[in-house]
């Protein structure tokens, strides 16, 4: 693993902020990084308000949006609500389906299904829409590109208002209102929302003209940190606002679904890691395994018995997916190893038999492995689907664009995407690939990296520090938790590899006089012959509180160690 210390931001700027907060230099330094460089600019960093959000209004075709929703429910039209079935896209269609259900009937919602219909916009769901009646779809989290869709949708005179965050490819389809960020002619001062997100600033666009406030529409937003956390997107501007808002949603007053699913989480208080590792993937594996109208019924169930119900039911469907997800990483392994490509560039492994609903569990899984962008294709009717997953600063989605001539459809964002292609264009796609990333990307990002934001003594994790530090969450993607650099390090004796298999590392780790505290390192238990020879290591770690029977403290997350070099 690669460790790279951050450039020391300009020193003036460090102490300048560090008086006017009154705080010590590693945290000025921190928020530093973060482009936060003025008193202002960090009471809006650690003091999110919901008068931070933009007016929805900005963004194009808003109007037109809100115009067409107005005048289906003054006309007494039938709305399909339509969307994606990954955590953004329930999360957003429930999000959609019960604001307008607060105060308009005629409201359907329709997730496609991922096997038989595939991702996004579908020729059955615009039939299911025109056979009941329906002539207006707000579809969420895709859509951008289903140009044949919406306008197999205008010959049945159904009205299409999209709501995505994808790129946008050259043509726009031609809907009423095309809602995205992401379009070049859009000037809306934040990019970054996820479907969900984008969903939100519909309604609350809607909202407004009901006389309803940015507080009547909180209660929306545990649904929004969820989608945030579970699609990675930055936690940044509007996000951070959202995210914080939302996680405060969740740890108090969640919706009965969210609630449901928190009664198997066994903690206190959920950060959004935890939304990522617990929460989406329970959400994720109704659409996974079964289909994605079930993680609607459950977010948009307002009974708590009910809910209960229908989260066991998620609960089962989620213990099937590690099943499979575990069976499946061990052929894809296979593979690999039996058709000697440990060496290459890529990985792109392929059997008919894999489940569809996990093969991108299963990419990330590789990735983990075998350091590189990756690609796990399974049979989907009568061509192959996959899933792809890219390395840090490698932007897999343009690698797939230059080998658009092999593949029938792809589309996603730089780190995941989604692609289907002909059985006989396999083969070809899968040596172009391969040329391509060989020829584009750096080789230093075949080795995995830990950014590291400061070097530390521990004797600066005072109780402030560490207040602080917590203050600087929710972490994600442009907030990521700060990772310090410490040498001189030496475990006192309780070193030792835990877990079933024994594959992590526990140790209780003291730099000279200051205090030991307890550190962990998943997958690390390799390490444990530098962790314990007697001689001082240094290590790369974030700092966490750990919370176990009731009894919070503070411990190391370690990242990596190393003998002192």
């Amino acid at each position: 693993m690669r460790w790279t210390l951050k450039p020391t931001p300009d020193l003036q700027k460090i102490k300048h902020l560090s008086q006017a907060l009154q705080v010590d230099g590693v945290i000025a330094s921190l928020l530093v990084q973060r482009g936060i460089e003025t008193f202002e600019e960090a009471k809006n960093f650690f003091r999110p308000k919901l008068s931070d959000l933009h007016n929805p209004y900005l963004m194009k075709d808003m109007d037109k949006a809100v115009k067409r929703i107005e005048q289906a429910i003054e006309n007494g039209e039938n709305i399909l609500v339509f969307g994606d079935y990954d955590v953004d896209g329930t999360t957003a269609v429930s999000l959609m389906s019960s604001y307008l259900h607060s105060y308009y009937p005629n409201v359907a919602t329709y997730i496609p299904d991922r096997y038989a219909e595939g991702y996004g916009v579908s020729f059955q769901g615009i039939d299911f829409a025109d056979d009941n009646g329906m002539t207006l779809i707000i579809a969420l989290d895709c859509g951008i590109k289903s140009i044949d869709k919406v306008e197999y949708a205008k010959q049945k005179g159904i009205d299409f208002i999209i709501c995505d965050h994808h790129r946008p490819g050259d043509e726009l389809p031609d809907a009423v209102a095309v809602l995205d960020p992401k379009r070049t002619d859009c000037t809306y001062p934040y990019d970054e929302l996820c479907g969900c997100g984008v969903g939100f600033k519909l309604i609350q666009a809607l909202a407004g003209n009901r006389g309803q406030t940015i507080t009547d529409l909180v209660t929306y937003l545990d649904l929004v940190a969820t989608a945030i956390a579970a699609d990675i997107v930055p936690i940044t501007g509007e996000n951070r606002v959202l995210a914080t808002f939302g996680l405060d949603v969740i740890n108090t007053f969640p919706r009965p679904g969210i609630q449901a699913l928190i009664q198997n989480v066994k903690k206190q208080k959920l950060t959004i890691g935890d939304v990522v590792f617990q929460i989406a993937p329970r959400i994720n594996a109704a659409g996974r395994i079964y289909h994605g109208n079930k993680a609607v019924e459950l977010l948009t169930e307002f009974n708590l018995e009910q809910a209960q119900e229908f989260a066991a039911m998620i609960e089962g469907l989620n213990a099937e997916r590690k099943d499979l997800d575990k069976q499946i990483t061990t052929e894809a392994l296979m593979q690999i190893v039996s058709n000697n490509e440990q060496e290459r560039f890529t990985t792109v492994v392929y059997d008919e038999n894999w489940h569809k609903g996990v093969i991108g569990i299963v990419a990330s899984r590789l990735t983990e492995t075998y350091y590189r962008p990756t690609l796990v294709f399974t049979k989907s009717g009568d061509k192959l689907a996959a899933s792809a997953r890219s390395v840090k600063d490698f932007d897999v989605y343009n690698a797939l664009e230059a080998c658009a001539d092999h593949l029938e459809q792809f589309g996603g964002h730089m780190y995941a995407a989604g692609l289907t292609l002909k059985e006989e264009q396999y083969s070809g796609f899968k040596q172009r690939f391969e040329e391509v990333v060989r020829q584009t990307i750096a080789p230093e990002l075949l080795v995995p990296e830990v950014q590291v934001d400061a070097e530390i003594d521990f004797s600066d994790i005072t109780p402030k520090f560490f207040r602080i530090l917590k203050q600087f969450e929710p972490f994600g993607p442009g907030n990521m938790t700060p990772v310090f650099l410490s040498r001189g390090l030496m475990d006192t004796g309780y070193g030792k590899a835990i877990g079933a298999d024994e594959t992590h590392l526990r140790l209780f780790v003291k730099q000279g006089d200051a205090e030991g505290y307890a550190a962990v390192g998943f997958g690390l238990a390799s390490k444990m012959n530098i962790a314990c020879s007697g001689k001082p290591f240094e290590a790369v770690y974030s700092i966490e509180e750990n919370e176990w029977n009731g009894n919070v403290s503070t411990q190391l997350r370690l990242r990596d160690i190393r003998t002192v070099e």
